[in-house]
């Protein structure tokens, strides 16, 4: 998954000046042959069980449907994903559809009218309303008023506790508020002086963009109730909310609770008590921390909110991709594009396969109401609380700038109050001076 992430920013910084090209009807792959075949281009995510997934879709519908033949390739890694997208793009040879497409991403690509917004196509409205996701897209709405990405799936972040430490500190359940958390923080110090609250490690200081999604618009979004942030190219952060937080992570580190230097897996060894959990971590943990049990010693739940908001309904954020379909394959292909993907969202089996495959919770509202879902939540019970928590994941913004705006954020505010060098309100209006001037 960092993998990914860290791919993202590189595609950014080789071809972030790119201008694209090609983006017109009928400059794209697919169209329809001579003997009436509508040929789909479909580039899946370069991640075996994502490819290995379309592909059996591909056959099971080209045997209904012999008039459509859907191509199913892996995205091209070299220098990245994003990378080989746009250099198709530019040189007039882009897909009819791409998954593994993230709304900072798609926001690149829709500034230069290179995606099909898909809430103008017939088929939208029934493949939102056959999967049952009404609730979960609406995150995923551009501030152009349009939707570019389908969400394919969303992994909402966690907080994973170490509850046998938090027993011996006298806590059956993980406290959820501010206040409890500043408690737990303070006799956690008093029994243990070494071990920290919040293990995080080094990325804590780092200004590296996409290291924000996972500390700092974890807890902005409880704390703003899934606050946009920047919406298109306006700020619309939520100064209270904002200030808040930053409060909190300023008097969790006065009270000693951070760590923020280089430490290997330190929630994982018992350096500290919490830090964010991705629904990924748990095949990892099984061969290299196999000791590590949910129900046991450990446990998850959303992020801790500020003392007047309800925890049960706390927002997160959302690390989820989404499908899009370009503006230069033919028409033909679009359409036929659109018919291929209505026809896999029809059945809910065909997310019920996608779960068990890839351990990617599917963009859906109801996925603890599925029976099909049911029996694989029952053989993971870890993954039960994602599945609950996919309508509270807020994806990432919509701004092609992301990687600087971002960065903005670890440089002017989050990074000085984990390091002590700004107080909350001054950082929050910094951050805000400098993300201004850069959109």
């Amino acid at each position: 998954m960092k993998k990914s992430r860290v791919s993202l920013l590189l595609a950014i910084t080789l071809v972030g000046g790119t201008v694209l090209a090609a983006c017109g009807n009928g400059g794209g792959s697919g169209g329809q042959s001579a003997d009436g075949v509508t040929t789909v281009e479909f580039w899946a995510a370069p991640n075996p069980p994502q490819q290995a997934f379309w592909q059996d879709m591909a056959k099971e519908y080209e045997a209904v449907n012999p008039d459509v033949k859907v191509n199913v390739s892996a995205i091209k890694e070299s220098p990245s994903s994003e990378a080989s997208i746009q250099a198709a793009i530019a040189g007039g040879n882009a897909p009819t559809v791409a998954e593994n497409i993230n709304r900072g991403f798609a926001a690149q690509l829709s500034n230069s009218k290179a995606l099909v917004a898909l809430d103008e196509l017939p088929q939208f409205k029934e493949m939102v309303e056959s999967r049952n996701m009404a609730e979960t897209i609406a995150p995923w709405e551009f501030a152009d008023g349009h939707q570019y990405v389908l969400p394919i799936y969303s992994n909402p972040m966690l907080i994973g506790w170490r509850t046998d430490f938090l027993k011996e500190i006298g806590y059956n359940e993980p406290p959820q508020t501010y206040s409890e958390v500043l408690e737990a923080t303070a006799k956690l110090k008093a029994k243990y002086p070494d071990k920290y609250m919040w293990a995080k490690g080094a990325d804590l200081a780092d200004p590296t963009a996409w290291k924000r999604w996972f500390d700092f618009f974890l807890l902005y979004n409880a704390a703003s109730d899934g606050n946009k942030f920047i919406e298109g190219q306006n700020l619309v952060a939520d100064d209270k909310a904002g200030v808040e937080m930053l409060t909190f992570v300023d008097d969790l580190r006065k009270a000693g609770g951070i760590l923020a230097q280089n430490a290997t897996d330190p929630f994982e060894t018992g350096a500290g008590v919490f830090t964010d959990i991705g629904p990924w971590t748990f095949d990892m943990w099984a061969t290299k921390y196999p000791e590590l049990k949910y129900g046991e010693n450990f446990t998850l739940t959303l992020p801790p909110v500020p003392d007047h908001m309800d925890p049960a309904n706390a927002k997160t954020y959302a690390d989820a991709k989404g499908l899009v379909i370009f503006s230069g394959a033919p028409e033909a292909s679009q359409q036929a594009a659109a018919e291929f993907l209505k026809w896999v969202y029809a059945n809910e089996e065909n997310d019920v396969k996608w779960f068990k495959q890839t351990n990617l919770p599917p963009a859906r509202d109801d996925l603890n109401e599925v029976e099909g879902f049911k029996q694989i939540l029952a053989e993971k019970p870890e993954l039960a609380l994602y599945a609950e928590a996919v309508s509270k994941g807020v994806p990432a913004m919509d701004n092609p700038k992301f990687n600087e705006l971002q960065t903005l954020i670890g440089q002017e505010a989050f990074n000085k109050v984990i390091r002590g060098e700004i107080d909350p309100q001054t950082g929050w209006n910094n951050m805000k001076k400098a993300i201004e001037g850069e959109l």
